[in-house]
């Protein structure tokens, strides 16, 4: 009986292996040998698909760009501008809850990855469509991306401890309850988001309505 042929070597192969290199323990798992190894091919085989490590996080990064949500941005979606930019917000958090140890990656903007790129055309195209002026829609791209990324980053909720001695009322009157946070995480990290998200929306919003008004 034949032996089962390994699969061929792509692109896509190796964006997968690494993605799940990263999900299980974090960017500097990721080296050319080391997944050269976890694929069962020489090292010098990777070189025909990126050129080194920093190429293959590239491509990872962008495996996750391509996971968010564009079509509110339609032309025929049907949605208006705010609508729109919440729900896309929603979808990229999602995206990078999913894949927390890439968001560094994300963070420092899509560079030349074609999904990232896409991502900033549809922003920006659908809030110039809406009537906001070039440079104010570059701007609305670059917040919406700030607050995004940063809440992906970390929990807040993570951050204390669920022992309450940490937090003794004579150095800290006001964080008798933080032992609590730890354990609604959830619930805590998703209200700070979307409060977030609504006072940046409705700061925009008054701005846009100036902006019609002239």
């Amino acid at each position: 009986m034949a032996r089962p042929r390994k699969p061929l070597l792509s692109r896509e192969l190796i964006v997968e292996k690494a993605s799940a290199l990263v999900d299980a323990e974090g960017l500097d798992a990721v080296s050319t040998r080391r997944l050269a190894a976890e694929l069962g091919v020489s090292g010098p085989s990777l070189y025909n698909h990126f050129r080194n490590k920093d190429e293959i996080l590239d491509a990872v990064a962008d495996a996750i760009s391509a996971q968010v949500d564009l079509s509110m941005f339609d032309e025929d979606d049907g949605r208006d501008w705010r609508t729109a930019l919440h729900d896309w917000a929603v979808s990229y958090r999602a995206a990078l809850l999913a894949h927390p140890h890439t968001v560094p990656v994300l963070a420092r903007g899509p560079g030349r990855r074609p999904a990232g790129l896409r991502v900033a055309d549809a922003v920006f195209g659908a809030m110039v469509r809406a009537g906001w002026p070039p440079a104010q829609a570059t701007r609305i791209g670059a917040l919406m991306r700030y607050f995004i990324t940063g809440s992906a980053l970390g929990s807040f909720a993570a951050g204390f401890v669920d022992d309450s001695s940490a937090y003794d009322p004579a150095d800290y009157p006001h964080l008798g309850q933080a032992h609590l946070l730890a354990d609604r995480r959830d619930r805590i990290d998703e209200g700070a988001f979307e409060t977030g998200l609504r006072a940046l929306l409705d700061g925009l919003e008054l701005q846009h309505r100036a902006l019609t008004r002239r």
